[in-house]
């Protein structure tokens, strides 16, 4: 498989970004569509799938010429997007990011089917998790070289890791800053300490979205990447994850735990590019919401 031919364009005037592609590509308007939805058009180093999307003049366009594998289909995850170091997945809730014993559903296991499928030497190397019950995006390895890579340099490859979250009750602040130490105990039960208590210390940004009579939808950008880092920090406000069985209040209005990794953005552990990638706020949150108001 060849990942890397790539078309470059720079726009001469304003316009949307189907009317430009239909302006200046050969192919249908379906065939389009499914470029931008296949994460093959890029503005300005910025994966882009809107159709509607506004160009400016003097953007630079780059068009995946990758030959992709259309026929992946999967029920636990897609592909966001691949080359010869790197993938990038959007997870479902209920699997696993690796196995935990043979018979555990993961991650992992389904890129390694998939490689071979495709006939691609390499297997997936896990470099984040991600819980059982939270979606969204997450980076898998192709090779060992860059996992070590990933793995060692995380916090500065890394620029950008945001969530969204349905929380229980009606948040009060419009956003704000969660800090303080978290440890586990023999239980393995992560608790938090505003004072050191041989834990790690963890900082969460939060900015309230949305709000309903009963719940309130809450984006986090994570300044720090620790253990249930999230799902403490909300039950720390009082508005814990709804659906959040550990940490929780019993409040499960969409009967799955309400959490999903919607941005992330980092430098390519081996060409050093931009990549940020966005998955949309799950709709079964956004219903919520609107049956609520």
């Amino acid at each position: 498989m060849d990942f890397n031919r790539y078309e470059h364009y720079k726009v001469l005037e304003n316009a949307s970004l189907l009317e430009w592609l239909l302006n200046n590509l050969n192919g249908s308007k379906t065939k389009i569509k499914a470029i931008l939805a296949g994460n093959g058009v890029s503005v300005n180093d910025k994966c882009v799938t809107q159709f509607d999307y506004h160009l400016r003049k003097g953007d630079i366009i780059t068009i995946s010429k990758s030959k992709r594998n259309n026929s992946f289909k999967s029920p636990y995850l897609s592909i966001v997007y691949e080359d010869k170091w790197i993938i990038i997945v959007n997870k479902n809730i209920g699997i696993l990011s690796m196995a935990a014993s043979h018979s555990s559903l993961n991650v992992k296991a389904v890129l390694d089917d998939y490689f071979q499928k495709t006939h691609q030497k390499c297997h997936a190397h896990v470099v984040h998790r991600l819980d059982r019950d939270t979606s969204g995006l997450m980076v898998y390895a192709k090779d060992i070289e860059t996992e070590q890579t990933l793995e060692h340099n995380w916090h500065d490859i890394v620029y950008e890791r945001r969530y969204v979250a349905v929380v229980s009750g009606v948040m009060k602040e419009d956003e704000g800053t969660v800090a303080n130490w978290l440890k586990d105990n023999k239980a393995f039960i992560t608790y938090s300490s505003l004072t050191d208590n041989g834990g790690k210390y963890a900082v969460t940004h939060f900015s309230t979205l949305a709000r309903s009579r009963f719940h309130s939808l809450v984006e986090y950008r994570l300044e720090t990447g620790r253990k249930n880092q999230i799902r403490v920090h909300s039950a720390d406000m009082g508005h814990p994850v709804c659906g959040d069985l550990k940490y929780g209040n019993g409040d499960n209005p969409l009967h799955r735990l309400c959490l999903h990794a919607y941005k992330l953005y980092f430098h390519h552990p081996v060409t050093n590019e931009a990549m940020e990638f966005e998955t949309p706020i799950p709709s079964q949150f956004r219903q919520l919401f609107e049956r609520e108001r």
